[in-house]
């Protein structure tokens, strides 16, 4: 990020028709020209004139539900999360059997010729679903799929080709729309295809993931890795919508519905320190796959998405909070091999270096450490990288982290009460060097 000339604030309102175990999502951001930017949420009355004048922030919903209110409701109802980008906003849609209403995503094409990117996992489970809902009642509307294979060490340059293939052989054109059916991975290659394909065509996100539910799909971050870093080579393009069918959740691992976890507990570290206190009580409903727990968790990590979206869009600050423990987080997926751990495994483990390194620097209270070891564990998350991470293995990849700024590396570290966070490179390099020592061996 470069740094501000000039010291700014900008304050967010949400609009709820119903509340949330009285959620307080009202949020502060100050970004000062000393290269340190504090978040800390706080209700506040306005937008500053100019912030008015440059963005348009809102997340709203259809209906918001107390989970304990919806557990005697056989089926939960369909809610809408909007992002708000001016002529570029699009809806979140949640709810259960979404793929089952084909209306969603008829809507949301606007050409007769549809390509829907998947893997070699999900394709058997929802790729016929999907076809049907986009063609039922729409016989002007003809659909190619294009099945790539499954995992993080796919996400290259070579795979991403086999979309450009398909696109091509198939003749579509720039009315086309692609579509993303399946985690993370997918929807980063489908997106990045997508912003390059003819210069840009429409996309459309269907996670199927936790992890991409409640994070990847939402904001129009695309792209792949390269072997020297992860996702270095990629686009900021959003998507035209992004449905959530809960359903799909059904059938995912238990493994990745805890690494989906790691994103969701991100939320109420950073920011939202009530949907945190809200995750200790609930982690049990939510590894037990609760549907109404499940659509909370996702809802509300959908609405801190879509207001930090809405603030800012490219990452130049408020957004890099995001990104809480994924700079270790990040080195732990590279040095162990892409694939080998999930993502949201390896960010659990860079989430407690990154508390770590805050309680080293004396900006949070050993409560707060306490606190977050032992929702991650909870979670079945681990709490510390692989054995095989050195101190000089760490360095070497962090160096070349997308947070690096003439030569600075900028981290995501706590600080002061839970839901707070600072995005800064002002820090005593000795408590980083620190922290690295505490967690590997050499």
């Amino acid at each position: 990020m470069a740094s501000a000339a000039t010291n700014f604030s900008l304050s967010l309102c949400t609009k709820h028709q119903t509340p949330i175990l009285k959620p307080s999502f009202f949020f502060y951001p100050t970004i000062t020209n000393n290269n340190n930017h504090f978040f800390k949420s706080n209700k506040c009355p306005s937008l500053s004139a100019s912030t008015a004048r440059n963005s348009r922030i809102c997340a709203t919903s259809s209906r918001l539900m107390d989970p304990s209110a919806a557990k005697s409701e056989p089926n939960l109802p369909t809610t809408t999360v909007q992002v708000d980008l001016g002529d570029r906003s699009y809806p979140i849609y949640i709810g259960s059997g979404l793929l089952d209403q084909p209306d969603y995503l008829q809507r949301h094409v606007h050409g007769k010729r549809v390509l829907v990117v998947t893997n070699k996992t999900v394709a058997p489970l929802y790729l016929d679903k999907v076809v049907d809902a986009l063609t039922r009642g729409n016989p002007n509307v003809s659909v190619e799929s294009v099945i790539l294979p499954d995992g993080e060490q796919y996400k290259d340059m070579d795979t991403l080709m086999k979309v450009f293939d398909k696109a091509i052989e198939s003749r579509l054109d720039r009315r086309c729309t692609f579509v993303a059916l399946g985690g993370g991975v997918i929807g980063d290659m489908c997106g990045f295809a997508a912003s390059a394909f003819l210069r840009g065509v429409n996309f459309i996100q269907i996670p199927t993931t936790v992890m991409a539910q409640v994070d990847s799909s939402v904001g129009g971050k695309t792209g792949i890795n390269h072997h020297l870093g992860k996702n270095l080579i990629g686009a900021f393009y959003q998507p035209q919508c992004v449905l959530i069918d809960t359903d799909t959740l059904n059938t995912l691992p238990d493994r990745e519905l805890a690494s989906g976890i790691a994103e969701v507990i991100k939320y109420g570290l950073i920011r939202d320190a009530e949907f945190f206190v809200w995750q200790e009580k609930n982690m049990q409903a939510l590894l037990a796959r609760d549907p109404s727990a499940l659509a909370y968790a996702i809802k509300r990590s959908c609405e801190n998405k879509a207001e930090v979206v809405s603030l800012d869009e490219k990452e130049s600050g408020l957004r890099a909070t995001l990104n809480l423990g994924h700079t270790f987080g990040h080195a732990i997926e590279n040095g162990v091999g892409y694939g080998k751990w999930l993502h949201g495994e390896a960010v659990a483990a860079g989430t407690v270096m990154a508390v770590d390194m805050s309680y080293r620097l004396g900006w949070i209270d050993e409560s707060l450490v306490k606190r977050v070891g032992d929702i991650l564990k909870h979670a079945k998350l681990p709490t510390a990288p692989p054995e095989i991470m050195t101190v000089d293995m760490f360095k070497s990849v962090m160096a070349v982290d997308k947070k690096v700024a003439d030569g600075l590396l900028r981290l995501i570290l706590l600080k002061g009460p839970l839901g707070n966070c600072v995005f800064t490179g002002d820090y005593d390099k000795k408590a980083m060097d620190e922290t690295l020592r505490a967690f590997c061996k050499s």
